[in-house]
């Protein structure tokens, strides 16, 4: 019981966030970046606080075509949640990666392709799934996704944790050359 509340918290904190991204877009410009960066937050956590602006997070881009921030839990007050924020434009998507808690992907519009694979097996699946829709990436797999659709989609990723890892394994296997 106590796995779905919190199940249920999280998918009504990421329809929250995705309807904020709608208000306050990651500003992307009409041509897009060569280089991925990462920049630290232009202002400080306030963990008393219960609203969270994209500018108390670090933002980051990835080539080619990720914007996005990301929520450490335990700066923000949350005892078990991070979040990651992305507008994913198309043909776009994060390196293949892995982290140590699964992660669960709520996208609202849009459409993406994705990559994941099993750590023990090797079995690996690469499927493509319209909107709404959420995606279980299960703890340790690699995995990642590209926005296989026409426009910028929106898509939070939610961890069941307060800190976040994210290890980049390689290049994202599903961007076109």
């Amino acid at each position: 019981m106590k796995r779905i509340l919190v199940l249920a918290c999280l998918c009504l904190i990421a329809v929250f966030v995705l309807a904020s991204c709608q208000q306050e877009r990651v500003a992307s410009p009409k041509e897009l970046p060569k280089e991925s960066y990462e920049y630290p937050p232009e202002k400080p956590a306030t963990p008393d606080e219960y609203a969270i602006k994209f500018n108390q997070m670090r933002s980051f881009y990835d080539v080619p075509g990720e914007f996005g921030h990301i929520m450490i839990g335990k700066d923000h007050g949350f005892e078990s949640l991070s979040f990651i924020v992305t507008e994913t434009h198309p043909g776009g998507g994060p390196p293949l990666h892995t982290h140590e808690t699964e992660e669960a992907h709520v996208l609202l519009e849009g459409e993406a392709t994705y990559w994941i694979e099993n750590p023990v097996t090797h079995e690996r699946r690469v499927f493509t799934v319209e909107e709404p829709y959420i995606a279980r990436v299960p703890a340790g797999f690699q995995h990642t996704f590209i926005n296989a659709g026409a426009k910028p989609f929106n898509l939070v990723a939610v961890f069941p944790d307060d800190e976040l890892t994210y290890n980049e394994v390689g290049t994202n296997p599903l961007v076109k050359k």
